[in-house]
């Protein structure tokens, strides 16, 4: 009876293995996918997120802004930074936030009009 439990155990833990290893592998075949996909821009984006610390996505809920146009940028971030400053009983660390999510916005910005630049360059020549 024990033989038998073992082997179970042992058939059942293969086949966990088995389907762990499958979707490891589909999981990494479809990050690579989309990194291509992403291409240089998105290679740009991730070194711009790992320097300020923060991705596009937080940086648009700090802002709410849900379009990256520099005019809503700016009127958000006049706003907010107001709002929180310390002589108004606001928060230091909220008004930090603020200006992080600004700086990482205006890097995503320069990014897509390098991106724009380098495309009307390759389309010309």
């Amino acid at each position: 009876m024990a033989k038998y439990l073992a082997q179970i155990i042992v058939m059942g833990a293969q086949v966990v293995g088995r389907a762990f290893a499958r979707a490891l592998q589909q999981e990494y075949a479809a990050s690579q996918a989309a990194a291509q996909a992403r291409g240089r821009t998105g290679q740009q984006s991730a070194a711009a997120s790992s320097i300020t610390g923060m991705t596009l996505q937080e940086a648009q809920q700090i802002l709410n802004v849900s379009t990256l146009t520099p005019e809503d940028i700016q009127k958000n971030y006049e706003h907010l930074f107001k709002v929180n400053e310390k002589s108004v009983g606001g928060s230091f660390y909220l008004q930090s936030k603020v200006v992080r999510a600004k700086e990482r916005l205006d890097d995503e910005l320069n990014i897509q009009s390098q991106q724009k630049q380098q495309s009307q360059e390759n389309t010309e020549t």
